[in-house]
């Protein structure tokens, strides 16, 4: 009978053994690919089985999650939605997540490990810590002004503040909500559908997901090259060009919008926007010269992250003299996004450095204790600072006396550049109205805000399209949202 036991008592063990053995198998070694297989539904069902932390602007959430009492139970909500879509991106229980919901999704979910004090026991535990927020940089009377100026047209709005590369707005328009695409219910799906199948392509971020031909914006970099490389001494100089310019190597001329153009000095030209002088200065800087300065602003940077992923801007750098007199210009293939564009600003404005744009502050706990903030950001210099202390004079002329008068602010220093970008086949496309500019309040010891704007489809006849007339107002409005709030900073 002893013996019986004894052998009894054996297999229990051995089956025990087995047994231990096997759960260890499924819950250690196999566990990722059973927590990655489409049909386990725990994961999910504890990532909705909690509130999402939420994004803050100012100081206040423009996110929330919505108790539907289901198996996913929380969906996420926004406040403002269409406002802040740029930014927050959407958190859809089919469709995942984009933009700061899909780069901060660890932080929002609870599913970051700095989010616990003992890490090691959530991983035994497969606990889920309460989302912690994300503040951002932005200045919600910015991203307002911004929003309200482009009144639906096409269009994008970029605003940094200079000396940091915070981010105070970024608008891209026409936008959707996302709570639209939240659920996981029918009409989810043709939520999805119809903003995937619309025309107007509302689920595009055209502030750093949409690169433009920047037109006239970019003599700002062809003239900090042709200062920098000693091509132009005097501003005030007759730079002996051409009206028209006929394009090295080719039978094409280049003419002007405006008059006057003809042997005009840089300062004339870049108040007026003459292409022939640009063109004719871009040749001489040369290649090199000129893609190395555009480099230094940021353009053909594929790593510039804020922190999601923002569309390269690119210079064309294989271009004969007929194509580099184009580029300078800010055709041809030169493209950039808006948030490049404000960075070419912003530079002249920070005495010929860039800060690397950021769009978040910092990462908190539900309770606000701190996570990481965004620490100092990375300088480099663009241009001499002389050569930035004439730009920015430069500029203040355009506004003051040339082209983009419309984007002065009583009491205030305010430096600015327009384009009009032509694209198309043959040009035939409506004109892209471009404004780029810097302000400085008269209690300030430095700008405050830079900004660039870029409008679509401007809401005029094709010859009277000008960044003067459709983007200037929208930038004034923004850059003054921001001088009122800081005043006394």
């Amino acid at each position: 009978m002893t013996r019986h036991i004894r052998l009894a008592a054996l297999l229990c063990a051995l089956m025990l053994a087995a047994l231990l053995v096997n759960a260890t198998r499924l819950q250690v070694f196999e566990a990722s690919a059973y927590d990655e297989n489409p049909a386990n539904r725990r994961p999910a069902i504890a990532r909705y089985g909690q509130p999402r932390g939420d994004i803050l602007v100012g100081g206040e959430p423009i996110t929330g999650s919505k108790d539907t009492g289901e198996q996913l139970r929380y969906e996420r909500t926004y406040k403002e939605g269409p406002l802040y879509a740029p930014v927050t991106g959407f958190a859809s229980q089919v469709y995942g997540t984009t933009l700061l919901e899909h780069t901060e999704d660890g932080v929002l979910s609870g599913a970051d490990p700095m989010l616990s004090p003992f890490p090691l026991w959530n991983e035994f535990t497969r606990a889920r810590n309460p989302g912690g927020d994300v503040v951002t940089t932005l200045h919600r009377g910015a991203q307002e002004a911004a929003y309200e100026g482009l009144g639906g047209r096409k269009g994008a709005v970029a605003a940094i503040e200079p000396s940091t590369g915070r981010i105070l707005a970024l608008v891209s328009t026409p936008s959707y909500n996302p709570e639209a695409l939240s659920g996981n219910g029918p009409t989810v799906s043709r939520s999805w559908i119809g903003l995937n199948e619309d025309p107007d392509k509302p689920m595009l971020n055209r502030a750093v997901r949409q690169t433009y031909p920047p037109g006239s914006t970019f003599k700002v970099v062809t003239a900090a090259a042709a200062l920098d490389a000693g091509v132009v001494v005097d501003v005030d100089k007759p730079t002996d060009s051409p009206d028209p310019y006929l394009l090295p190597g080719t039978s094409t001329s280049l003419i002007n919008e405006a008059r006057g153009c003809a042997d005009a000095s840089m300062r004339a030209a870049f108040t007026w926007s003459c292409n022939t002088v640009f063109a004719k200065l871009g040749v001489a800087v040369g290649v090199p010269q000129l893609a190395a300065t555009a480099r230094a602003f940021g353009f053909n940077d594929a790593g510039v992250r804020i922190p999601f992923s923002v569309a390269p801007s690119t210079f064309d750098t294989t271009v004969d003299k007929a194509q580099l007199a184009l580029s300078a210009i800010g055709q041809y293939n030169t493209r950039a996004t808006p948030l490049q564009m404000a960075m070419v600003a912003a530079a002249v404005a920070n005495g010929g450095q860039v800060r690397e744009p950021y769009l978040v502050e910092r990462t908190t706990r539900r309770g606000g204790a701190t996570l990481a903030t965004a620490g100092s950001r990375p300088v480099r210099r663009a241009m001499h600072p002389a050569t930035a202390v004439r730009l920015r004079e430069l500029m203040t002329d355009v506004v003051r006396d040339g082209t983009g008068t419309k984007a002065a602010i009583p009491g205030a220093v305010v430096g600015g550049k327009t384009g009009t970008a032509q694209h198309g086949i043959g040009n035939s496309g409506t004109p892209y109205a471009w404004f780029v500019s810097w302000a400085q309040g008269e209690r300030h010891v430095e700008p405050k805000v830079a900004v660039a704007v870029v409008v679509e489809d401007a809401e005029a006849d094709r010859g009277e399209i000008s960044g003067g007339g459709d983007a200037a107002p929208i930038a004034r409005a923004v850059m003054e949202a921001v001088l009122k709030s800081s005043v006394g900073r």
